[in-house]
């Protein structure tokens, strides 16, 4: 193969298109994840956001079996054509490309996805949507986002504060309440910070198995 991965900085553009010639996604492979691709014969990306590879429909089931590799000319993008297995957008719609910002319609969503995706990832997925809408007048996510740290980092222990005293209280009605009300600005926190919940998942997997106090001492040293 010759593909410039000098050229890509080591993640290879992939234009993602189904055997009917609709454009379905755009994606990045990096080494390891083309030939994950090729062996397999299903679609692996690298996530820039998540930091790690993925098959494509690993929560969903919406996977992409491989028709097609082409490697364009310059040796710089793929194009995957491929059966989309349902959906190829989390959002629920076939495409990725469902906003026309000529006029500003949307596509309808084909698919409800909220059996698809845990909810911690659906909200974050929501967080993020209002983050590029950036509508401060008619979304508090936004407005929040649009404050900086100062804003959402006093929101966050704002929270925290208040979920401690429901648990000192134990009233179980204001535990679940506050709780959810944290958990929700820890991840607009995170959305603000540019890090994707799946790093954190990923880092509590990596401590299974080792002692606190070994893992912190990890840390220190």
């Amino acid at each position: 193969m010759n593909i410039d991965w000098e050229k890509v900085g080591g993640l290879l553009p992939v234009v993602v298109q189904n055997v009917e010639k609709d454009v379905l996604m755009v994606a990045y492979m990096d080494r390891e994840a083309l030939e994950l691709s090729r062996n397999s014969g299903y679609a692996h990306y690298f996530s820039r956001t998540k930091q790690r590879i993925w098959k494509k429909g690993e929560e969903s089931g919406h996977t992409q079996k491989i028709v097609e590799m082409l490697l364009d000319c310059d040796g710089d993008t793929l194009l995957l054509k491929v059966e989309q297995k349902g959906v190829a957008c989390h959002t629920g719609r076939e495409s990725c490309f469902f906003t026309d910002i000529s006029g500003d319609e949307v596509l309808e969503v084909k698919e409800n996805m909220s059996e698809k995706y845990s909810v911690t990832d659906q909200l974050f997925h929501k967080i993020e949507e209002r983050k590029r809408e950036g509508n401060p007048e008619t979304s508090y996510t936004s407005k929040l986002l649009q404050g900086g740290a100062n804003r959402v980092l006093k929101k966050v222990l704002e929270e925290a504060g208040e979920f401690a005293l429901a648990v000192k209280d134990r009233d179980e009605k204001e535990i679940v309440a506050e709780a959810s009300d944290l958990i929700y600005h820890y991840l607009v926190a995170l959305s603000l910070s540019n890090v994707n919940p799946d790093k954190i998942e990923s880092e509590l997997k990596r401590r299974f198995g080792i002692g606190g106090l070994v893992e912190k001492a990890s840390r220190n040293g």
